[in-house]
């Protein structure tokens, strides 16, 4: 276990938030507006003022000199994310408004160019393949081992990523789920020192990992482990407004070069209600952070065991550990296993949602995620702890006839990039076994493919989306919607 490094932040210096500072003066001086954008503080859109509040519309503001440009920062905006590289300890923190989608992204194009290999987990976000799209990169996937009970991939064995980087010891860099959407952690530091030792850059994807940099009693965070780059939604579990995000980078990564790939795709109109949800929330979690994720963890503690009393459901936890594929757990992740109640977890999702109204955030076919953070309380556990009893009181079914939920391993025929541009034929989708998907394929959320272009489709796949789709997921990617036909490479 790692947690922060709560010694090396200047929490008196953590006090300060630039950007909020300057807007703040901004308002102050009561500039009239001759610039973008043109509801000019809200007084050119009633219905949108009174819905948002004139708070908020004063500062939907564009770029100028007193506060700053996130494509060229030079004052508040560089100010702020000097204290965030501080609290997080990393060398450098970029803002970013794209939501983690798009830090993922700026990792995979710093790190392979065309043709290049990188080492990765299959059961990544979208965002990472979207990527290679972009980049050309090519994967080598190392298969996650899985919980066979629970259906649910773990994380990479450090013997598999070893195999990887001596069979393509080319490869440019090794991605890292810390966490998976489940909370499961690999060996992080092991890999990272295995591929600096070959020469790669080690990635992480950290957007349900932002917590870990702020209390011991969590998994090891990516900067702490001596990654070089690491992608954090703020959002998720830090406060911040969505599609707020933060790409971290060591010290031995060239921020300047990290900074043009950025601005090949990020907006030059970046929304200052982002920038400044994003300063706010550091400051919060480098003077409050140990208090309001250890809140979080006692929260979901408590849960855990309410849930596990239940009966049949099963909220799993660090017995999980198993020092390899599931190198550690993040206790705060309120991941509960449902077939054993004869409901695949997107029924339960459903159920809580319809006639409970509890949102959570996600299910897939065997396990609900609710998602539990700094802004929950204790009567919002109860309410779902007595919800789902009553789920299991009133739906509770054989679960003897239901599908098991096992990690499918795709045969990789085509880099994605190659396959999504290739020549493509739409086909019925009972009919596209045996041929190469040339489109996505995914539950959402979490967003982890099914299919991805350039993987072999299957009868097993194919049975595995049908059920899918039965129970309600999701379903995401494809250009039919409907999923009724599908994209294929002639």
């Amino acid at each position: 276990m790692g947690g922060a490094s709560l010694e090396r932040i200047d929490c008196h210096t953590q006090e300060r938030a630039p950007i909020l500072e300057a807007l703040e003066e901004f308002k102050s001086r009561r500039i009239v507006p001759f610039d973008v954008p043109g509801h000019k503080r809200g007084r050119g859109n009633a219905e949108l003022a009174g819905f948002l509040g004139d708070a908020c519309l004063s500062v939907d503001v564009n770029s100028m000199k007193m506060l700053d440009n996130l494509c060229h920062p030079v004052s508040v905006i560089r100010e702020a994310e000097a204290l965030a590289a501080e609290a997080f300890g990393a060398a450098h923190a970029f803002f970013m408004v794209g939501g983690t989608t798009s830090s993922v992204q700026a990792m995979i194009l710093t790190a392979a160019k065309r043709g290049e290999t990188i080492i990765l987990p299959r059961n990544v976000h979208r965002s990472v393949i979207n990527a290679m799209i972009l980049s050309g990169a090519v994967p080598v996937y190392v298969n996650p081992q899985t919980d066979e009970r629970l259906g649910i991939s773990l994380g990479m064995r450090f013997e598999d990523v070893e195999r990887a980087i001596l069979s393509h010891p080319d490869a440019k860099a090794v991605f890292v789920n810390n966490p998976t959407y489940y909370g499961i952690c690999s060996n992080l530091r092991a890999i990272t020192d295995l591929a600096h030792a070959h020469g790669m850059m080690l990635l992480a994807d950290e957007a349900h990992g932002t917590h870990f940099y702020f209390h011991d009693d969590l998994p090891e965070a990516a900067m702490h482990a001596g990654a070089d780059m690491a992608s954090i939604s703020m959002h998720k579990s830090g406060g911040s407004l969505t599609q707020s995000s933060m790409l971290l980078i060591g010290p031995n990564v060239h921020a300047g070069y990290v900074h043009q790939i950025i601005n090949l795709t990020q907006t030059t109109s970046a929304s200052y209600l982002l920038l400044v949800s994003l300063d706010i929330s550091r400051r919060n979690l480098a003077i409050r952070g140990r208090e309001m994720v250890g809140n979080v963890i006692r929260l979901v503690a408590y849960a855990r065991d309410e849930i596990n009393a239940i009966g049949d459901y099963y909220a799993y936890g660090r017995e999980l550990i198993d020092g390899d594929a599931v190198c550690d757990f993040d206790v705060t992740k309120l991941s509960v296993y449902t077939r054993s109640v004869g409901l695949a977890g997107i029924e339960v999702y459903d159920l809580l949602r319809d006639e409970y109204d509890i949102q959570t955030e996600f299910g897939d076919i065997a396990n609900l995620l609710a998602y539990v953070s700094v802004g929950d309380r204790p009567k919002d556990i109860e309410r779902l702890v007595a919800a789902l009893s009553e789920i299991r009181r009133n739906y509770r079914k054989d679960s003897s006839k239901m599908l098991r939920a096992e990690y499918i391993d795709p045969e990789v025929v085509a880099a994605p990039q190659e396959a999504f541009y290739a020549e493509k034929e739409s086909l019925p989708i009972e009919e596209t076994a045996g041929r190469v998907c040339s489109e996505f394929v995914m539950c959402y959320p979490p967003g982890i493919p099914i299919l991805a272009p350039g993987e072999r489709i299957t009868d097993e796949i194919l049975a595995y989306v049908r059920y899918a789709k039965k129970k309600g997921c999701q379903m995401t990617g494809p250009e039919d919607m409907s999923l009724r036909r599908l994209n294929v490479m002639k």
